[in-house]
């Protein structure tokens, strides 16, 4: 049976969890907003416009979102460029998928130019035939808007696409949508993660067969 794989980015693509932990909390400082442990179990895997709010506790209007958004991330950037490199395995895996002619999207709720910053330095682009970000979604995860989004482009039916995700909002809004999900232990321990169909440390261990042994 056809399939199509679909691959969150932060988390998946690259472990960089502590670089986004580290920059919001650098822009909490500069803010003086409270960092809490919310940030990893609740609103992590959301957008950017979800975790301001939550910081913020109000209301906050387009502008302010992009401004917010542009300081945090630029934050971010800086802190992970000296250490950026595609989880354990990706690349191998990616050239796997692509030899056997599957279909491969990007959906992530990161902003496009995050999306940039890390295809580019990992030069994992060329492999994604779709690509979703924040910028083509109303409603970030557990909503299931951007997988089926994905889905729709990659024209094949939700119960036959595998998404690999890291974060529980992830995990949920694949799972809202119909697809199977594979978990990373990048962000959360696997006693942390929700019920997933497959639970892996990085892509080392894992190939076609064993995606071919979920659907």
């Amino acid at each position: 049976m056809a399939f199509a794989v679909i691959f969150d980015m932060d988390g998946v693509i690259v472990d960089n969890f502590t670089y986004h932990e580290k920059a919001w909390q650098q822009f909490c400082t500069i803010h003086q907003l409270d960092f809490g442990e919310a940030f990893r179990s609740g609103i992590f895997g959301g957008t950017n416009r979800d975790h301001l709010q939550a910081f913020f506790q109000m209301e906050l209007s387009d502008n302010e979102i992009k401004k917010f958004e542009s300081e945090k991330e630029a934050i971010y950037r800086e802190l992970y460029q000296p250490f950026i490199e595609p989880v354990n395995g990706l690349v191998e895996f990616l050239l796997e998928l692509r030899n056997a002619n599957i279909k491969i999207a990007l959906a992530t709720s990161s902003p496009p130019i995050n999306v940039e910053f890390v295809l580019r330095n990992t030069g994992t682009a060329e492999f994604f035939t779709t690509i979703l970000d924040a910028s083509d979604i109303a409603i970030g995860k557990p909503n299931p808007e951007i997988f089926l989004k994905s889905a729709d482009a990659l024209q094949t039916a939700s119960q036959n696409c595998i998404v690999f995700e890291d974060s529980i909002n992830g995990i949920n809004a694949a799972k809202n949508a119909g697809m199977k999900v594979v978990a990373l232990t990048t962000t959360h321990s696997a006693k942390a993660l929700p019920p997933v169909d497959l639970i892996i440390p990085d892509f080392s261990s894992i190939g076609l067969k064993e995606l071919e042994k979920l659907i």
